[in-house]
């Protein structure tokens, strides 16, 4: 039993991952009352494995990963699946894929030349990602049960844009700003400059 205490959080994380085929192929087949459900699920388990894990000090290496990698696969795979269906514009996917893919790459990049960073969450960031989680629910719930929230998607979707940009933004300089104190420093005395 504690065995499996100390890797609920994980497990819980897996689930959220595992439940991102489940809500695409629903938004394909047009169920989203039920994509909508499982959202809101995918997003309450995240609460409750980030409570967990810092309420019973059960947080891991693995969990630091683990979690991070649902999160963005849940919202990255609606958002995508949101564009294709033409629910959602091309330029709000586009950003929200884009900044996720820049900032894996500057980790992969910086581990590869042997500077490995320890990205923090910004605040805009946390703030992006909660609009992130807004205007996708709302949109889920729009088109499947609620179609009053609909003069609310405009605005959303520019809010999200906004701030994923200045997020992504805040993100690339703090990256430029260590990457290239890392090789300032790398470089031997009286060397090129």
């Amino acid at each position: 039993m504690a065995a499996l205490a100390l890797s609920l959080p994980n497990l819980i994380s897996i689930v959220r991952l595992l439940l991102v085929p489940l809500i695409v192929s629903l938004m394909l087949g047009r169920d989203y009352e039920l994509a909508f459900a499982l959202f809101v699920v995918a997003g309450l388990s995240d609460a409750i494995d980030g409570y967990i894990a810092n309420r019973f000090n059960m947080r891991t290496e693995l969990g630091a990963y683990l979690d991070p990698i649902a999160d963005k696969a849940l919202l990255v795979c609606v958002y995508v699946t949101l564009g294709v269906q033409g629910e959602l514009a091309q330029v709000v996917v586009t950003l929200v894929v884009s900044r996720d893919l820049l900032i894996v790459g500057a980790v992969i990049l910086s581990y590869l030349v042997g500077h490995p960073l320890k990205i923090a969450p910004l605040m805009l960031s946390k703030l992006n990602t909660a609009a992130q989680i807004v205007l996708a629910a709302m949109m889920l719930a729009a088109l499947g049960f609620l179609p009053a929230l609909e003069p609310a998607l405009v605005p959303g979707q520019w809010i999200v844009a906004a701030t994923t940009l200045l997020s992504g933004l805040a993100y690339f300089l703090a990256w430029f700003a260590s990457i290239t104190a890392w090789d300032i420093a790398q470089r031997p005395p009286g060397g090129p400059q």
